[in-house]
C-alpha cells in the first residue's frame, strides 16, 4: 500500500473517530434537554387517547387539547396544593423525631435480644455509636450549618424541578398540537410501497403507549388514594408521605407497588412511630391490594394496552431505571412493548415467509 493512501485512510479514520466523539459529547451535554423532550413526547402520547376521544365527540382538535391540558394542569395544581403542604409538614416532623427515635430504638428490648443471641457482636456499642452520631448531627451547630447548606441545595434543586415541569408542560402542549403533523411527516420518509404498513404499526404503537400511560397513572392514583385512606384509618405514621410514596412508586409497573409496600411496612415497624401490629395489618392490606390490582384493576384498566411478559417488565424497568432513573423506568415498558409489537407483526411473519 502506498504511503499517501495509508495517510488518507488514517486521516479519514481519525476524523471519523473525532466526529463520533463530538457527537457523543454533544448528546451527553444535551442529556437534560433530551430528557425533557422524551418526557414531553411520552406525556403527549399518553394524553392522545383523551384528546382523540373529545375529537370523536365533535370538538375541534385545538379545543380538545385545551380542555385536556387545562384539566391536567388543574389536577396537578390541586394535588400540589392538597398534598405538598401535608408532605412537607410531616417530613419536618419526621426530621424532628429522628434523635428521639434513635434513643427509643436503642432502649427497646430487641437490642438486648440481639446481644444475647450474638454475644460476639458488640450490639450495644454499635447502637450507642449510631445514636450518638445522630444526636450529634442534629445538635452540633457545625452539622446544622452543613444541614442548612444541604437545605439550600434542596431548595435550588426544587426550583430546577419546577422549571423542568414548566418546560415539559409547554413541550407537551406543542407536541400534542403537532403530533398528527409529526407522524404524517415521518410517513413521508418511508418508501411508498411500505408506507401503509409503517403507518399502521406507528398508529398501533402510539395508541398502545397512550393507553399504557393513562392506565398506569390511573393504577398509581388508585394505590395512592387507597393507601392514604387506609393508613389514616390504622393511624400509621405520616400517612400523607407514605401515600405519596406509594403513588410515585406505583408509576413503575409490577415492581413499583411491591417496593412501596415493603417500604411502608418497614416504616410502620420503626419503634416510636408504629408498632408490630400496625405493620402486620399494613402487610396484610398490601398483600390483598396487590392481588386486587393484579387480577381486577389492572386487567380492566390496561386491557387495551400492549401486553408485556412479567420477566420482560422487570428487566426493562431495571434497565430503564439504571439509565434514566424514574423516567427511564416509565418509558422502558412502552419501548419494550413497541419492540414486541414489531417482532410479532414484522419479524416473525417475514421469517415465516422464508
Amino acid at each position: 500500500m502506498k504511503i499517501q493512501n495509508a495517510f488518507r485512510i488514517g486521516l479519514a479514520g481519525t476524523l471519523g473517530v473525532g466526529v463520533g466523539v463530538v457527537i457523543l459529547a454533544s448528546i451527553a451535554s444535551l442529556s437534560t434537554v433530551l430528557t425533557y423532550v422524551g418526557a414531553a413526547l411520552f406525556l403527549a402520547l399518553g394524553l392522545e387517547p383523551a384528546i382523540g376521544w373529545l375529537e370523536r365527540r365533535g370538538l375541534p382538535r385545538w379545543a380538545s387539547i385545551l380542555i385536556v391540558m387545562t384539566g391536567v394542569g388543574l389536577l396537578v395544581a390541586a394535588l400540589a396544593l392538597a398534598v405538598v403542604p401535608i408532605v412537607i409538614d410531616q417530613v419536618g416532623q419526621l426530621v424532628e423525631e429522628i434523635p428521639a427515635i434513635a434513643i427509643r430504638v436503642q432502649s427497646t428490648d430487641w437490642v438486648e435480644e440481639l446481644s444475647q443471641q450474638f454475644p460476639q457482636v458488640p450490639i450495644d456499642d454499635i447502637t450507642r455509636q449510631v445514636t450518638a452520631s445522630i444526636t450529634d448531627f442534629f445538635t452540633n451547630p457545625e452539622k446544622l450549618s452543613e444541614l442548612a447548606g444541604g437545605v439550600l441545595q434542596v431548595a435550588i434543586a426544587l426550583g430546577a424541578g419546577i422549571f423542568a415541569v414548566v418546560i415539559v408542560f409547554i413541550l407537551t402542549l406543542y407536541f400534542s398540537a403537532s403530533l398528527s403533523a409529526m407522524k404524517h411527516t415521518a410517513y413521508q420518509l418511508v418508501p411508498a410501497s411500505k408506507r401503509a404498513r409503517f403507518a399502521d404499526l406507528t398508529e398501533q404503537i402510539t395508541q398502545s403507549v397512550g393507553r399504557y400511560v393513562l392506565g398506569q397513572a390511573s393504577l398509581a392514583a388508585c394505590n395512592g388514594v387507597a393507601s392514604f385512606v387506609f393508613l389514616s384509618i390504622i393511624q400509621a405514621p405520616f400517612p400523607a408521605v407514605l401515600a405519596f410514596l406509594a403513588f410515585v412508586f406505583s408509576l413503575v409497573p409490577l415492581v413499583g407497588t411491591l417496593s412501596a409496600s415493603v417500604i411502608i411496612v418497614l416504616v410502620c415497624l420503626i419503634p416510636g412511630l408504629g408498632s408490630p401490629l400496625t405493620a402486620l395489618v399494613a402487610a396484610i392490606y398490601y398483600l390483598i391490594y396487590m392481588q386486587v390490582e393484579a387480577y381486577v384493576l389492572s386487567p380492566r384498566i390496561m386491557n387495551r394496552a400492549v401486553r408485556v411478559p412479567g420477566a420482560l417488565v422487570v428487566i426493562a424497568a431495571l434497565a430503564g431505571g439504571t439509565l434514566l432513573g424514574l423516567l427511564g423506568a416509565l418509558v422502558a415498558i412502552p419501548v419494550a412493548a413497541s419492540f414486541l409489537l414489531i417482532i410479532k407483526q414484522v419479524v416473525i411473519p417475514r421469517q415465516n415467509e422464508l
